[in-house]
């Protein structure tokens, strides 16, 4: 066998690269044909839109899989560690071997499925009827344990789906996790939940006309950075962020209530958080497995970092909310800024997660993740789903679902077949007030600079940082290299004993 030379090398991995931007534009193809899905498309093409996107998981799966992309990356060799494209190689592989071991059948049968699930959860939801959505459930549950006997797994079933978000990550070392901050938050939200009610929350509802709303959000995300030139917001039924293989075009979605201030307002600073990691990747990174977040968990740290350690602090409502109270002047003109910084971080259980306070938050995730794992283990069916989360919210936040749309009907997670997503939030949080703590670290600067309404210190280390760097290093490295330290629950715990100490006297 002859000697593969330097030149041999780079033009395999040349050709890779080559062949990852087609993979990466037929994937983009298929993110706008599914954003337009969930906003502008007549229910009359979901079937045919099925097919569509079907076909196009397909010919990408069948391309990455191929034995001329697993030619290319044996002639390829190594690249020089920690270059991008050691980085690029690393990122492939453990792609290509992942998906080596998945049928083109189910992936086809996966997208086909979760198309049509979508439109029947949708439907469920309004109706607040779960038999429309369970028979689509049960075939994309059936799908997803399939997937996992493919993945295959070492020490839970649950790993297999969770690497698919958060590369790494255990089953085990995520209840540990859970646990630690079950111990901690508990007597917080016990200790909060035997003071007199005072009903803080209640200049939040009234009337909040949709056009303030959105104007409102869209200048305050303007300010945190959002390029409106590589963007747009649209309307859906549950808000998301969407990109399509490159910093240019990433979309957000939100949805408007005229009756209640917060769903918009602080999705909208939360969408707007994960759009500003992706448009803020290294453009070179675009078409390539280096662009995106390096998981969802530290994606949904950018998106939980904006909403609520910068959209929820005194702070930054000291400036923004005379702005917000010229903009509704009748819901607003009598209530006092420390009246409204109360109102939005009361701690109050209540049925919705996305509607959760900071607090008990993260219960709202640990219950989805232990129904996920009964249901993977299937000690769990879906006819009993109903019932077991009833049971689960009223043993963990003393809260009964009026109905199953504010119940087990309010994510579109599982619609999607995102099993293993949930705990991405959680750990989202954590790592949040991490990257937090180490920004102020560095640039003391930046809470004087929220105050006025500015976000140029905090968003350049995070630019610095975390962002440009796309998904060139793991998670944990990735957080190691920004904070100093392996990924940490005591930032977060310190954050959130802190802030509601000052807020309820703790």
């Amino acid at each position: 066998m002859g000697v593969v030379t330097e030149d041999a090398q780079n033009q395999a991995l040349q050709t890779l690269k080559d062949r990852l931007a087609t993979i990466s534009d037929l994937r983009a193809a298929g993110a706008v044909l599914g954003w337009d899905r969930q906003t502008y498309m007549p229910p009359g093409g979901l079937n045919l839109r099925a097919e569509q996107l079907a076909t196009l998981e397909r010919l990408a799966h069948e391309m990455l899989v191929s034995p001329e992309t697993g030619r290319l990356l044996e002639a390829a060799g190594e690249q020089p560690p920690g270059s991008e494209d050691a980085a690029v190689l690393r990122l492939v592989r453990r792609d290509y071997g992942r998906a080596t071991k998945m049928p083109a059948r189910l992936v086809a049968e996966l997208s086909r499925a979760s198309s049509l699930a979508h439109a029947a959860w949708e439907a469920a939801r309004a109706a607040s009827d779960w038999h429309l959505f369970a028979p689509h459930l049960e075939r994309v549950l059936e799908l997803r344990r399939e997937t996992v006997g493919h993945l295959g797994y070492e020490d839970h079933p649950y790993d297999a789906l969770l690497d698919l978000y958060e590369p790494r990550a255990k089953t085990a070392k995520l209840r540990a996790m859970f646990e630690e901050l079950r111990t901690a938050i508990v007597p917080m939200i016990r200790e909060i939940s035997a003071l007199p009610d005072e009903y803080r929350s209640r200049p939040l509802y009234g009337s909040y006309a949709e056009a303030g709303q959105e104007t409102f959000g869209r200048e305050v995300i303007t300010a945190f950075g959002y390029d409106w030139g590589r963007g747009r917001q649209d309307r859906a039924v549950h808000p998301f962020c969407i990109d399509f293989g490159g910093p240019g075009d990433v979309r957000i979605t939100t949805r408007f209530d005229p009756g209640w201030l917060s769903p918009a307002l602080f999705a909208t600073f939360h969408e707007a958080g994960h759009a500003i990691y992706d448009q803020n990747v290294d453009p070179s990174y675009a078409r390539t497995p280096l662009f995106g977040g390096v998981s969802m968990g530290v994606h949904e740290s950018q998106s939980r970092l904006w909403e609520n350690l910068v959209g929820r602090s005194r702070a930054f409502w000291s400036f923004y909310y005379p702005a917000l109270q010229k903009t509704f002047p009748e819901a607003l003109g009598a209530v006092s800024a420390e009246a409204f910084y109360r109102a939005i971080n009361e701690v109050r259980p209540a049925e919705i997660r996305v509607e959760a306070d900071e607090l008990t938050y993260n219960l709202h995730i640990l219950l989805r993740f232990e129904l996920e794992l009964e249901l993977i283990e299937g000690d769990l069916s879906v006819s009993e789903l109903p019932a077991a989360w009833n049971a689960r919210m009223e043993g963990y936040l003393g809260v009964t679902p009026e109905n199953d749309a504010k119940g087990v009907l309010q994510d579109v997670h599982w619609a999607a077949g995102l099993f293993g997503y949930f705990p991405t939030y959680t750990i989202g949080n954590v790592l949040a007030a991490q990257l937090y703590e180490a920004a102020v670290l560095a640039r003391p600067e930046i809470p004087g600079e929220i105050g006025r309404g500015e976000f140029g210190a905090l968003r350049g280390w995070l630019r610095e940082n975390v962002h440009r760097h796309g998904s060139r290093y793991d998670p944990d490295e990735l957080v190691e290299r920004a904070t100093g330290r392996p990924p940490d629950t005591a930032p977060y715990l310190s954050y959130l004993k802190a802030k509601f100490g000052e807020l309820y006297g703790l």
